[in-house]
C-alpha cells in the first residue's frame, strides 16, 4: 500500500494548470476567489521549479464563463487599480496565514 499517492492527491486538488502566452503550460496553486464589483478574480500563485526570483508573487486573473456550463475562463487584469483592490481585500482575508512584503 502506498500511502503518500493519497497526500499528492490531495495537494493537487487546488492545483490549476493553464497555458502561458507560448502554449506551455504552467502549474498554480490556487489561492483564492475573491469578488469585487460583480465580477470574481482567481488568486494563483505559480509553481515554479526553475527560478526564486519571483518566488511568492501572486498573478490575479478574472473569471469569465464560457458557452460550456462545466468550463469557466482566466483572463489577465489590465486595470492597475482593480489588480490593487482585488490584492489587498486578499491580503485583508489572509493576514494571518500569509507574511506578505510590501515592494515599493
Amino acid at each position: 500500500m502506498d500511502f503518500e499517492n493519497n497526500e499528492t492527491e490531495e495537494e493537487l486538488d487546488n492545483i490549476i494548470v493553464l497555458n502561458d502566452e507560448e502554449g506551455k503550460e504552467v502549474q498554480f496553486e490556487f489561492l483564492d476567489l475573491i469578488e469585487y464589483e460583480d465580477e470574481e478574480y482567481v488568486i494563483l500563485l505559480p509553481i515554479e521549479e526553475e527560478t526564486d526570483e519571483d518566488a511568492g508573487e501572486v498573478v490575479i486573473l478574472k473569471v469569465e464563463d464560457t458557452e460550456s456550463e462545466d468550463e469557466e475562463s482566466y483572463v489577465s487584469v489590465d486595470d492597475q487599480e482593480t489588480l490593487n483592490t482585488v490584492f489587498e481585500i486578499f491580503k485583508e482575508k489572509f493576514k494571518d496565514e500569509f507574511n506578505f512584503i510590501d515592494e515599493e
